[in-house]
């Protein structure tokens, strides 16, 4: 296993410890929908996968309660799918288990290098897209 994906694994650990039923898609998926919504066009295109795929995915979020579907302020025949306050609330317990889970790179290079990496990785891909290798 890389260290990749055992840090996906820990931070997917400590999203469901936290009490939320998941897999690491989501995660992938909510990078996307935060903060204003996308379609599943555009979270197909961010996660690399068919619309057919991104289409069971949003099912499944919504299904889960994760997210919702909402008409598109721009166009009518597309529906923009925003997370719910449960989606956030998920959100932020990824967020506190990802601190968790590059604690081991903290304790190697230091808390001030580990900002240094992420600022660089952030001026490298600013935006994304933060996908899986699937």
């Amino acid at each position: 296993m890389s260290r990749w994906s055992s840090c996906l694994t820990r931070i997917n650990d400590g999203v469901v410890a936290r009490g939320f039923e998941g897999r690491s898609a989501f995660g992938f998926a909510f990078t996307r929908l935060a903060p204003d919504g996308a379609t599943a066009t555009d979270l197909a295109a961010h996660l690399g996968i068919t619309k057919q795929a991104a289409s069971q995915l949003v099912d499944e979020l919504v299904r889960k309660g994760y997210a919702e579907r909402r008409p598109h302020p721009g166009d009518a025949r597309a529906r923009l799918v925003v997370l719910t306050e449960l989606g956030w609330a998920y959100t932020r317990a990824a967020e506190e288990a990802a601190l968790e889970a590059v604690q081991p790179w903290v304790e190697l290079l230091g808390e001030s290098e580990v900002r240094v990496l992420c600022d660089r990785l952030r001026r490298i891909a600013p935006y994304g897209p933060i996908r899986p290798t699937w």
